[in-house]
């Protein structure tokens, strides 16, 4: 097991009717910029209750943070924020209006031009605004950790940062709010986390022997619960056990001492950025095309994976090989396509457009152990297809 430091200072209030605390976890007096998406806490109820709970508090709203939130939106609200003389943010939303939040609050008080946070993977360990969440869409785990990822619209690029200084100071987790989504908005949710466990997970064996069983159950959870969640969004069974999976699988727990890997992530972020395809379905994309490519690396993990998770059995190439088509077969249940070519017919290029970029930044070595070198970012594109 490697060495780590855990550091969470989340206050996560989960269940029924949380929202009710609302006004106790606001810091008393402060001047709130209310900050949400598209309008879908309108249509739910949530804008009600939240502004129910607020009462007495003055709140600014800002509205319209999109999917894949935009910096430049975001800095729209950074200058609400002076204007206003705004003192606390919260946010009301999925993962990408936690997320914009995040890169407001690191923005505000920034001492330079905030684009650098992100092109230069600025972290943020002090002066932050502070910030808390409402979370109405599990999937990214944003709720309780402290990264995020904003896409500049000028440059095409969505990129990732964070910092200590960045954790929500609470978030209220109702799983009741999961009845009102819509079914690509479940599924997705679902891979998202699933994935994010295996970024983490699918990497080498490193004796985390706990780490590795909770990594397992969240999969293991996400399996059971995915499919019933998308046709029964009123179960509240089914509902808390997923949003809770959402929040275990990047909460930061799993990924201490041992190894990560975040590759799928980074490719898929281009696809977002070029494509605008859904976040998960990038995930579901380009992930088992890693996992092929980068096979002999990640085979003993992968055959640890298909014989826990799929109880899969045989010589570990060919339990690793099937865990794989599992996988596969896993996103699919889950509404996913897992080819470029079913979401965009302007492929062809991908694949030098995403190593030229990567090129450029300098990233030339992801993975666990830096190992997915230009060339296999190519491979794993191409495969893809």
């Amino acid at each position: 097991m490697l060495n780590f430091e855990l550091y969470n200072p989340t206050n996560l209030v989960f269940g029924k009717g949380q929202i009710s605390k609302l006004s106790t976890l606001v810091p008393k007096n402060a001047k709130i910029l209310l900050a949400y998406g598209g309008g879908s806490i309108f249509k739910n109820g949530i804008y009600d209750q939240v502004i129910h709970n607020l009462k007495g508090f003055d709140i600014v709203e800002f509205g319209g943070i999109e999917p894949n939130p935009r910096f430049e939106t975001l800095m729209k609200a950074v200058d609400v924020i002076k204007a206003e003389k705004i003192d606390f943010i919260l946010a009301v939303g999925g993962g990408s209006v936690i997320d914009g939040v995040k890169f407001i609050s690191a923005a505000v008080n920034f001492d330079g031009n905030p684009i650098d946070i992100l092109q230069k993977r600025i972290l943020i360990k002090e002066n932050a605004m502070p910030f808390g969440t409402v979370l109405t869409l599990p999937a990214t785990g944003s709720e309780m950790n402290s990264g995020y990822v904003v896409t500049i619209e000028a440059t095409q690029e969505k990129l990732s940062s964070g910092g200590s200084a960045l954790f929500p100071q609470f978030s209220i987790c109702d799983p009741s709010v999961i009845a009102s989504l819509p079914k690509r908005q479940i599924e997705n949710g679902v891979v998202d986390a699933y994935t994010h466990v295996m970024e983490q997970y699918l990497t080498y064996p490193t004796d985390a022997f706990l780490q590795d069983r909770i990594a397992e159950g969240v999969l293991q959870t996400l399996i059971e619960v995915g499919p019933g969640i998308v046709k029964n969004p009123t179960d509240y069974t089914l509902a808390s056990n997923f949003m809770w999976s959402c929040t275990m699988a990047l909460n930061g727990l799993i990924q201490k001492g041992v190894p990560s890997d975040w590759a799928t992530h980074m490719i898929g972020h281009e696809l977002t950025a070029l494509y605008e395809i859904d976040h998960a379905r990038t995930l579901a994309i380009i992930g088992p095309s890693l996992y092929h490519v980068m096979f002999e690396t990640k085979k003993g993990k992968l055959a640890q994976y298909g014989r826990r998770i799929f109880n899969l059995t045989g010589s570990d190439e060919e339990v690793a090989k099937e865990a794989i088509n599992k996988t596969v077969e896993f996103f699919h249940t889950m509404g996913m396509d897992t080819k470029l070519s079913q979401y965009t017919e302007d492929y062809s290029k991908t694949a030098d457009f995403i190593v030229n970029r990567f090129d450029e930044r300098g990233w030339k070595g992801l993975g666990e152990n830096q190992l997915v070198t230009l060339d296999k970012v190519r491979s794993i594109v191409e495969l893809s297809y």
